[in-house]
């Protein structure tokens, strides 16, 4: 008689106690909480990167004035705004043919080391070109502007052009 019963009370006993024991246990961290962790983590400024770029991006919006103007049968479409970064399409026959960008490196200081081996210069500041559709400048030590052909009948000089056509000296005292 004493059997039974024992069995009765011994299995949900014995359940508890396993479920017990594994909603405990530690569990190893997945490689996607792993990559939150390092996604969202600050990486720290290295005492080689310019302190005086890092901080707080500026608004997109505020980049929108230093964009060239529409003309020569190009038009200028706002595509993307957010912080420390502004976008417009370059348009011609309703067409494609470029986007013009600008980027605040207070975001991403590291941006700025791709400009300090640069030996090419374009309106007076450092520029690179990155494979063969973009090429880029950074104007006050701080602001990644880059245009970047979207159709092979918008050329180097046709960057290099665009380039210079952004208000550069009012962009470079912006802060």
């Amino acid at each position: 008689m004493i059997l039974p019963r024992f069995h009765k009370i011994l299995a949900p006993l014995l359940l508890s106690m396993l479920l017990l024991v594994t909603s405990c246990a530690t569990q190893a961290p997945s490689r996607w909480d792993q990559a939150q962790r390092e996604s969202t983590q600050k990486a720290p400024i290295s005492r080689t990167q310019d302190r005086s770029s890092a901080g707080k991006a500026v608004t997109g919006g505020q980049f929108n004035k230093f964009f060239p103007s529409a003309g020569g049968g190009y038009q200028r479409v706002y595509t993307q705004e957010k912080q420390g970064f502004a976008e417009a399409k370059l348009k011609r026959g309703g067409t494609d043919v470029a986007v013009l960008s600008i980027n605040d490196t207070a975001s991403i200081p590291s941006t700025k080391s791709k400009f300090k081996q640069s030996s090419q210069t374009i309106a007076g500041y450092p520029a690179v070109t990155q494979g063969q559709n973009i090429t880029s400048i950074l104007v006050g030590d701080r602001y990644q502007v880059k245009v970047q052909s979207r159709d092979a009948s918008f050329t180097k000089s046709d960057r290099e052009a665009w380039l210079k056509k952004f208000n550069l000296g009012g962009l470079s005292r912006l802060r």
